[in-house]
């Protein structure tokens, strides 16, 4: 079940045979999480491209005055790493920490640079992912710049399906840039709206 999910990720870029499926997967590292343990701290070198195979992660930095800003979620079947620290072997300046119980599959640098050379095909894999990141990384900041929080947070429940009933409400008002309190005030908003548009609820 494990590297079903991985091989499926890797399906919607590209097809592997027989031979380079078995390869990349005895290239691979299983690690468990508990609530709150981090893969990375802020500070170490990024040494593995990491994979949820179940569980969620958070990336997420610390501003000169302590205050956390989580910048990404990483649920079942996204890629998780800091892609600066790991691409040139230099500190990392996010943090990924398990926001639930988390397994992840795992390949290191010295392997993943081992697989490039033997599977040259995962070279579009990585460039294909690599812009993903990019693409989503503009969106973000355009969104911080230019769109209301109200907006912001739908563009969160459609980014994240799902996901806000699994992750505490500190961290989704983090992503979204504003405080916990605004963001219970946006959600009872949200749910006065919802009462309203619908005729059923509206019968006396």
């Amino acid at each position: 079940m494990q590297s079903q999910r991985i091989l499926q990720n890797l399906a919607e870029s590209i097809q592997l045979d027989t031979l380079e499926t078995d390869f990349f997967l005895s290239l691979l590292q299983t690690q468990k999480l508990r609530r709150r343990d981090f893969l990375l701290q802020a500070g170490e070198v990024c040494r593995h491209q990491s994979f949820v195979v179940s569980g969620c992660l958070k990336v997420s930095y610390l501003d000169p005055a302590g205050a956390e800003h989580v910048v990404k979620f990483a649920p079942e079947n996204w890629w998780a790493f800091d892609l600066e620290s790991f691409a040139v072997q230099s500190g990392a300046f996010y943090s990924i920490q398990a926001i639930d119980d988390t397994e992840v599959l795992k390949i290191s640098r010295a392997n993943m640079d081992l697989l490039l050379d033997r599977v040259p095909k995962f070279e579009k894999f990585n460039r294909l992912m690599y812009q993903t990141a990019y693409i989503a990384l503009q969106r973000r900041l355009t969104q911080n710049l230019a769109s209301k929080a109200d907006e912001r947070y739908q563009q969160f429940q459609l980014k994240y399906p799902g996901l806000e009933n699994r992750i505490a409400q500190k961290d989704i008002a983090s992503y979204l840039g504003v405080t916990p309190e605004f963001l219970s005030s946006m959600r009872r908003r949200e749910m006065r709206m919802h009462l309203s548009d619908n005729p059923i609820l509206n019968l006396h």
